[in-house]
């Protein structure tokens, strides 16, 4: 059925929620409208401002002829949301909205909001009746190649390329926006009301019409010496084809004006199709010092080759030629690296290797050593994990470094602490959904739980929805590895946090309390391992009576017994010793469960406990009371 009135469906990344309405149809917890912009082909363009943060994004709202036509053109467009290129602008938001005041439902796009676009520079240069500077024009045209060629990379097409489209982030970058879908594209109705308004369509018309009628455009490009006449005069018509078959690809144009007509620009694409530099000379540049290596990365930034020679020259040099640990500088020069290349896999699986390995350098020289202290690492990390989601060997590396970010804390704004950022970036979800995919790679599960316990370890947790299906996978990754050391003790810190959290459901009890268990019989002479499991079965015997008998009757043998053997193991070792107490103080607070502790021998080990540490605030000795009723120290 149609949503109901006032009332709205919402989608980002891939989550759907309901929230309240205000006039016009958008959300008063959300937007304000600020105003409108000039109508597109499909529909109405408003101008809009978060209320939280004051950010301006421009809301399309192209009206749906029925329900159907609505899902079907916004199940089209949600890949988009994934899509990762410095010149596309990319939707922040889709959702469908009904319009109760005209009984119209409408497909709803948020996109950034930028003031100035490729038609306004047109307008203005008619008005003054000047030409567009070549070079400037040269650069946007390689930017915006570069945005098609990603897209067409990815079987997708713009649908609605034209300059109001081109959108200019700043005097010397642009962007493409507006990508449609074939649903919307194909309305009709619509095309037909405003096709003709489009100047570009006429255009089009008038050279299927006529097809000589090209020449004449071309002819008076030469007369009035326009720049670059001649390239864009053999460009047009293999551009303009009719049969789209027929029609120069993208990349053919990019050999046309950047390699054959020595265009220039600063875009990627273009440097990819230029002549790669001989690898005898990168050879020669890169046979020196750490120094020298740096200064060629930096001369040659935007030439894939070289970085990949360099990058591979300096993990072959031994750790006293590199001079590790390296300063913020060097690790600067790999981020931007990492950013310009950032659709070549092979140059970010480089860049992470030399990260790990600088970065345990640091840290094995000082535990408590603060690294990557710069923001931008945190957000080069996870723009690569979304552009190379299937790379399983990438993912553990990332999973490495936003694990050593996050335990130190760094990376954050004064106000915001890089868990917390990571947090805001639905990290939770995508290491969940990675574990859900790659089971049966140890090393991504491994480092996946790593990554969620130093997430979990200072959270503050509003949301505990991104969560939900932690505890399962987390006990179905230590099903899948039940003889893993490793394994076992990464999800019992998991498991622990996840408790404290109360992300656990009580019907979960059992399972958890089983797995805890498991973990310690598995290596008791792992300390971390242990505290963990006894820090995550006192907190679970502290919430439920329930959990508290699954710990003593625990199938296979009691988990009294296993008590009995880990204080035997770690009697000198305090941290184990309390984290055990900890546990017995739990079960002995049930008058159920206290016989059964008298009865295995319980009463002479925590009297010991008492004798060899001589402290106050131990549970006592758990004592029958003759009334029947629970006699119960403190934890």
């Amino acid at each position: 059925p149609l949503v109901p009135a006032a009332d709205w469906r919402r989608v980002w990344g891939g989550k759907r929620s309901r929230i309240g309405t205000r006039e016009m149809g958008l959300g008063s917890s959300t937007f304000w409208i600020l105003g409108r912009l000039s109508p597109g082909a499909l529909g109405v363009n408003l101008v809009v401002e978060e209320k939280k943060n004051k950010v301006k994004h421009v809301i399309k709202q192209v009206e749906c002829i029925d329900e159907h036509h609505a899902n079907k053109a916004l199940e089209e467009l949600m890949p988009l949301l994934k899509l990762r290129h410095a010149h596309i602008s990319i939707y922040q938001e889709l959702f469908i909205m009904w319009n109760s005041e005209i009984c119209s439902l409408f497909l709803c796009l948020v996109m950034d909001y930028n003031d100035g676009s490729f038609q306004e520079i047109i307008q203005k240069k008619r008005e003054t009746r000047t030409i567009i500077d070549s070079e400037w024009m040269q650069n946007m045209l390689g930017q915006v190649l570069d945005a098609l060629e990603y897209l067409h990379q990815l079987d997708i097409v713009h649908r609605n390329l034209k300059p109001s489209n081109i959108v200019l982030v700043s005097s010397n970058h642009c962007k493409l926006q507006d990508l449609s879908s074939n649903t919307m594209m194909t309305d009709k109705a619509k095309w037909n009301i405003r096709a003709e308004e489009a100047e570009g369509l006429l255009l089009r018309k008038s050279i299927r019409s006529h097809q000589d009628s090209l020449q004449g455009v071309l002819k008076t490009m030469e007369e009035k010496k326009i720049p670059d006449a001649k390239t864009f005069g053999s460009l047009l018509p293999l551009m303009l084809q009719i049969n789209p078959s027929e029609r120069i690809t993208i990349r053919e144009v990019i050999h046309i004006t950047f390699v054959i007509s020595n265009f220039q620009s600063s875009s990627i694409a273009v440097t990819l199709h230029r002549q790669v530099v001989p690898a005898f000379i990168t050879d020669l540049l890169l046979d020196s010092n750490i120094a020298s290596i740096l200064e060629v990365m930096q001369s040659f930034s935007s030439r894939p080759e070289v970085q990949l020679r360099a990058m591979k020259r300096l993990l072959r040099m031994p750790e006293n030629q590199l001079g590790l640990p390296w300063p913020m500088e060097v690790v600067e020069v790999l981020v931007t690296i990492m950013k310009q290349h950032e659709r070549i896999l092979d140059i970010q699986l480089y860049a992470c290797s030399l990260l790990l390995r600088s970065l345990g350098q640091a840290l094995a020289q000082d535990p408590a050593a603060e690294v990557l202290s710069n923001s931008s690492v945190i957000s080069v990390l996870l723009s690569i994990m979304q552009s190379h989601p299937n790379s399983e060997p990438l993912l553990v590396m990332v999973y490495s470094l936003l694990t050593i970010i996050s335990s130190q804390g760094g990376c954050g704004s004064p106000t915001e602490s890089a868990s917390e950022k990571l947090q805001k970036a639905g990290l939770f979800e995508h290491i969940l959904e990675h574990l859900s995919t790659f089971p049966t790679n140890r090393d991504v599960c491994i480092n996946g739980l790593s990554l969620l316990w130093a997430l979990l370890v200072d959270a503050i947790i509003v949301d505990k929805t991104p969560l939900e299906k932690a505890p399962a996978l987390v006990a179905e990754m230590l099903a899948t590895y039940p003889k893993d050391v490793e394994m076992a003790e990464a999800g019992c810190a998991v498991f622990w946090l996840l408790s404290l959290l109360g992300c656990i459901e009580e019907h979960q009890f059992e399972d958890v309390v089983a797995l805890f268990l498991q973990s310690i019989q598995l290596c008791q002479d792992r300390v971390p391992l242990v505290n963990n499991a006894y820090r995550g079965l006192a907190r679970l015997a502290k919430m439920s009576e329930l959990a508290a008998l699954h710990v003593v009757a625990a199938e296979g043998s009691s988990g009294l017994n296993l008590i009995k053997e880990t204080y035997e193991l770690h009697k000198d070792d305090p941290e184990v010793v309390e984290n055990v107490c900890m546990l017995l103080a739990h079960l002995a607070s049930y008058k159920e469960i206290l016989p059964e502790l008298v009865s295995n021998g319980i009463q002479p080990l925590v009297q010991e406990i008492k004798e060899r540490t001589h402290k106050p605030g131990l549970p006592p000795a758990p004592q029958p009371d003759p009334r029947g009723t629970e006699s119960s120290g403190s934890e």
